[in-house]
């Protein structure tokens, strides 16, 4: 199984923002957590809204307690909304079901972390953890 380092967040974070600067997103933050749910990196752009690293965070953080990324959560959030709830309930709030919140996998299908980053539409977002999640070889799970 692959470990997340520092090194592999700060270049996921990196192609995350390349990615942003080549969409024209507006400014993003963008959270990257290890597979027991440990901040390992925290980045925002300028001109970043204040709460912005709890939406990352917690969108990387619904991500690994699903073991699936939040477009799922999102899916649910609008067909199942009491379990939404419930399991944002269970977590102290910490979960933010919306797309951009990417599982990170490695070769063998072993979890290795999330990120997720908030800033532009959720689509856009997704689009740059992808970018990032690409950068260092890891399997991307969306959801």
């Amino acid at each position: 199984m692959r470990k997340l380092t520092l090194s592999m967040a700060e270049q996921i974070i990196s192609a995350a923002f390349e990615k942003a600067a080549e969409l024209k997103l507006k400014p993003l933050t963008v959270a990257v957590l290890d597979a027991g749910g440990h901040l390992v990196s925290l980045s925002r752009q300028d001109g970043a809204s204040i709460m912005r690293p709890q939406i990352a965070s917690g969108k990387a953080f619904g991500a690994l307690a699903v073991g699936t990324g939040t477009r799922w959560l999102n899916a649910n959030a609008e067909s199942r909304p009491h379990f939404v709830q419930a399991l944002n309930g269970v977590s102290g709030g910490a979960i933010v079901p919306v797309a951009g919140g990417v599982l990170m996998k490695d070769e063998d299908g072993d979890v290795v972390g999330a990120v997720g980053i908030t800033g532009d539409t959720s689509d856009n977002d997704e689009a740059a953890a992808l970018a990032g999640v690409a950068a260092v070889d890891l399997v991307a799970d969306c959801g």
